[in-house]
């Protein structure tokens, strides 16, 4: 048995070794390959994925290293490998966005919050980024700003500068 869980272990009457009410699973020949295989290929869920299929395990079986195990069985599945395939779109190229055609055409925002509070109050920052050259510009705002007040910020910062964006 396992150091350590010797006295965690409890024998029921049917005989197995119980972990916390898991069924303990020792290492004995292949043992947790055919319980994996049981609840890999069972009529109900054929052929989960391996997240799945270690927490149906897990409500009843325990053994060190069971989700990895589980993971390593179920990447080695060649049907799930065929059947993965496909169903998802082949590997490639990210699709590239479309370059801008003149600046501040495309933007993009963000903000950062949870900054410490300045003397002013403001605890975040809104990030607006030009797609095409790249430009920023930086608001130094507080985060429960309403909605209307950030519009009035865009409106009188960006829009005024550089007209209305395409997106």
């Amino acid at each position: 048995m396992l150091k350590g869980l010797d006295n965690q272990l409890e024998r029921k009457e049917d005989g197995g070794l119980y972990l916390a009410g898991w069924i303990w699973v020792p290492v004995y020949g292949n043992l947790r390959t055919l319980i994996m295989n049981e609840a890999h290929a069972r009529r109900y869920s054929i052929y989960p994925g391996a997240d799945k299929m270690y927490y149906d395990l897990r409500g009843l079986y325990w053994w060190t290293g069971t989700k990895k195990d589980t993971a390593l069985y179920v990447s080695k599945c060649l049907t799930c490998s065929k059947v993965k395939a496909e169903h998802q779109k082949p590997s490639g190229l990210l699709q590239q966005p479309e370059i801008p055609e003149w600046k501040w055409e495309n933007i993009t925002m963000d903000f950062i919050n949870k900054l410490p509070r300045t003397r002013s109050g403001h605890d975040s920052i809104w990030v607006i980024v030009d797609r095409l050259t790249k430009s920023v510009y930086f608001f130094t705002i507080r985060e429960d700003y309403k909605t209307e007040k950030l519009a009035r910020l865009y409106i009188n910062e960006i829009i005024a500068r550089h007209g209305v964006p395409v997106s």
